[in-house]
């Protein structure tokens, strides 16, 4: 295993570690254990910026800027999207009084077809 599969490596644990001591922080009733959970998180946090530093360092961490023009589309894109989706959702709003659950009755019908 190279240098930087394991750096890759623990950059993806750090990250899943992150999520946990989140997760942890939020739910925690005990103010005691959140704030240790706070406390991990941020070292945590802190762990993972000096990893991803030390792996752009050596280039083991490429970014690529996306094009002013690219970002634009994706949104022009996404937000047709998302009109084409709120006016399906009037159309079916619309019928949703004919879409009645007809669940009990069929059961009941069953129900006197096997008497």
């Amino acid at each position: 295993m190279t240098d930087q599969v394991l750096m890759d490596n623990y950059l993806l644990l750090l990250k899943s570690t992150v999520e946990v001591y989140v997760h942890g922080t939020l739910e925690s009733s005990n103010s005691d254990v959140r704030e240790h959970l706070k406390e991990c998180l941020d070292n945590t946090m802190s762990m993972q910026a000096d990893t991803y530093d030390k792996m752009t360092e050596y280039g083991w961490y490429n970014i690529d800027n996306v094009d002013t023009t690219k970002i634009q589309e994706t949104l022009i894109k996404l937000q047709s999207k998302d009109n084409s989706n709120n006016s399906d959702n009037s159309d079916n709003s619309d019928n949703e009084d004919s879409n009645v659950d007809n669940s009990d009755e069929s059961e009941d019908t069953e129900e006197t077809e096997d008497e």
